[in-house]
């Protein structure tokens, strides 16, 4: 079953969206070689100013497939949306596909979800915040995840973030939600992220780097804009950071800043994100 809070569910999905754009030109810039400040083109992969990548067009695929499912986890169909988005039929930005992660190229390719240790990669991170909107349970989220990234790193790291999500819906805050997220190795730093300085956080491609960072964003920063922006010049994976970070801060801050619409006002493709949702 679906959450009705359409507005909230809204701004989550366009603040991911918003997120990733931001960082589509700086993704594999090195921190500090670089400043977001707005909503830019070309950059590292010659895009127009507003286009987001694979991180939205898996996202708003999950979406789809839980609008047309009533709100149900549907593995199959949600793969099917998958497939056709990696062929380029569907869900990809001005019609292009242009980025695509390895373990989710060759999980998608293969039909077999990508279980190694090295194979830990933000790729279904970075598309589970549907499901917070939906009652699915953890093992539903797990399975979602393991449609590409199998490996329980991976898989833990979607249900704790969908988690977090739900509780921040609930009116908890992330000051609130943090020094309860208590686990072990790789996430034990989770429950002190908010003490730790930006040199002691990473920005890469590992999913638990990319969850720390999000989370770390969101409670150091009290604005949409603010967090947005940082987590986009932490540098490297700067789109799959600035997804992951601007879906929960779309949650928590709404999209009504003069920043956020100006944002809505560059991105591309908005329409395709509507009918998804």
């Amino acid at each position: 079953m679906m959450n009705t809070n359409k507005n909230r569910y809204e701004d989550a999905m366009y603040g991911l969206a918003i997120g990733d754009a931001l960082g589509v030109p700086y993704e594999f810039k090195d921190r500090g070689s670089f400043e977001c400040t707005e909503m830019v083109g070309n950059g590292s992969h010659g895009q127009p100013a507003g286009t987001w990548s694979d991180d939205t067009s898996m996202t708003i695929a999950t979406a789809k497939s839980l609008k047309d499912c009533d709100g149900k986890v549907d593995i199959e169909n949600i793969t099917d949306n998958f497939l056709s988005w990696s062929k380029g039929k569907d869900f990809n930005c001005n019609g292009k596909l242009f980025d695509i992660g390895i373990a989710t190229s060759t999980a998608l390719d293969t039909g077999k979800s990508q279980t190694g240790e090295f194979d830990n990669g933000n790729g279904s991170l970075m598309r589970i915040l549907p499901l917070a909107f939906t009652d699915c349970t953890d093992e539903e989220i797990r399975a979602v995840s393991a449609i590409t990234h199998g490996h329980e790193i991976s898989m833990q790291a979607c249900v704790i973030y969908v988690h977090v999500a739900r509780r921040l819906l609930a009116g908890e805050t992330i000051r609130e939600i943090i020094p309860t997220l208590k686990f072990a190795k790789p996430f034990n730093r989770l429950d002190k992220i908010d003490q730790l300085s930006e040199d002691d956080i990473s920005s890469g491609g590992f999913v638990v780097h990319t969850l720390e960072a999000s989370l770390w964003v969101l409670a150091k920063y009290d604005s949409f804009k603010d967090t947005v922006l940082a987590a986009v010049n932490l540098g490297d994976d700067t789109d799959t950071t600035g997804a992951v970070a601007g879906g929960l801060a779309g949650i928590v801050y709404g999209l009504e800043s003069d920043f956020a619409k100006e944002c809505m006002e560059v991105l591309r493709s908005k329409e395709m994100i509507a009918e998804c949702l």
